[in-house]
């Protein structure tokens, strides 16, 4: 954890005020995770607030271990997701909105649609993932963490998310192909 962070969790600890501090520094952030994982804009903004406002309660109790203060906000932020879809009975999804891009102008039409059926293919597959493999590709590819990072968030070994991230990839593969030859 670098030192600047450090004292700006500490300030927060001693002056609730500060606490904006720390807001503004992560809220996009844990707001694009949060969306990736609902696909609804009035969902993530509600989770991500509640997100904040549990960090808040509990930022006295938050000790600066050398985990990055982000790991302990993705924490809360998939504590929150994981409840929301339990009480809704709802199967996580990652956001079509979030991850399909648009083709550019000088894109003939027909590569345009076959890039965005491909796109859409791996997004079904996706779908089907398990939630924590769901949250391994955004935090890798959304967020653009490292497996040391995704680890402290995940609870796991940097080893560990290794090897989930290929079991993963091998997955995606698999259901790919056979999409494609069945």
């Amino acid at each position: 954890m670098e030192e600047e962070e450090r004292l700006l969790i500490e300030r927060a600890q001693n002056d609730p005020t500060a606490f904006a501090d720390l807001y503004q520094k992560y809220v996009d952030r844990v707001y694009n995770y949060i969306y990736q994982r609902t696909g609804n804009r009035h969902d993530a903004e509600d989770l991500t607030a509640r997100t904040f406002l549990k960090a808040f309660v509990h930022l006295a109790q938050y000790r600066c271990r050398g985990i990055p203060f982000s790991a302990w906000l993705y924490r809360i932020a998939h504590n929150a997701v994981a409840n929301w879809y339990r009480d809704r009975h709802r199967h996580q999804m990652v956001s079509l909105d979030a991850l399909v891009g648009y083709s550019r102008e000088e894109d003939r039409p027909e590569d345009a649609t076959q890039a965005l059926e491909e796109k859409r293919a791996l997004l079904r597959a996706i779908r089907h993932l398990p939630a924590e493999r769901q949250q391994l590709l955004i935090l890798k590819f959304s967020e653009g963490l490292t497996n040391a990072q995704i680890g402290q968030i995940m609870g796991r070994s940097e080893g560990a998310v290794k090897s989930l991230y290929h079991r993963t990839l091998l997955a995606l593969r698999q259901e790919l192909q056979k999409k494609k030859t069945g």
